[in-house]
């Protein structure tokens, strides 16, 4: 791979930019200032070097975020902050985006890649991939709406598949759901005659919120999801 594809792929700048950055003897191959941004790189050997750190080519890339209440889940708004800004520098963005979504006053697990076709196996209905939210209820919840949870829920002319739930408390649970429909976990509340008060998301597929702190983010691999 030449030398500005390479940095360009690893989000360093735009093709012109890490052209300036080569010609400036910003770059190092092996140990050497390089000056031409056209040289082939031999990807498994090769050492490049960018302000003193190794940079690493890799076609996909996956990061898991732990989302904070007032930012929406979209690579960019006009009007609103995006998850996209709680991503910190190391984070290579190039062609990144958020898989599936959290509402914008929702918390917990949210997962990050430029691999579209893990993203469309994540979000698929087909795929039943389970997301596990953590729920502080407004009301204590009885057994009549957790046999509702359970069964699945009229949430405006849509029923819910069923979901599985877990008591922690009077007005706390664990509810398991297979799929992401806008504000779904809220409007199953509502269905069953309660109400949320807050919502986060602990488990997505294989990964696991865990002990990470809120706005932490952690690079992971493929195998880690599914």
């Amino acid at each position: 791979m030449r030398l500005d594809k390479f940095l360009v792929e690893c989000g360093v700048g735009s093709r012109k930019e890490v052209k300036d950055l080569v010609s400036k003897g910003e770059i190092s191959v092996n140990g050497k200032i390089i000056k031409s941004s056209q040289i082939k790189l031999d990807l498994e050997k090769d050492e490049v070097i960018y302000k003193e750190n190794k940079l690493e080519y890799k076609e996909f890339r996956y990061y898991i975020l732990y989302k904070i209440d007032g930012y929406i889940t979209a690579t960019e708004d006009p009007r609103d902050a995006t998850v996209m800004e709680l991503l910190p520098e190391w984070v290579v963005k190039k062609d990144l985006f958020p898989v599936g979504r959290l509402d914008k006053d929702t918390e917990g697990l949210l997962l990050f890649t430029n691999d579209g076709k893990l993203a469309h196996e994540l979000t698929s209905p087909k795929k039943h991939v389970d997301k596990i939210y953590y729920v502080k209820l407004d009301s204590p919840i009885d057994e009549e709406q957790i046999k509702k949870l359970e069964e699945g829920v009229d949430i405006g002319g849509y029923i819910t598949k069923p979901g599985k739930v877990q008591v922690i408390s009077d007005n706390e649970i664990h509810l398991t759901i297979k799929e992401g429909k806008f504000h779904q976990v809220k409007k199953m509340m509502i269905g069953v005659g309660n109400k949320l008060n807050y919502l986060k998301r602990v488990k997505f597929g294989n990964l696991v919120l865990g002990n990470m702190e809120p706005k932490e983010v952690r690079e992971i691999k493929r195998e880690d999801i599914i």
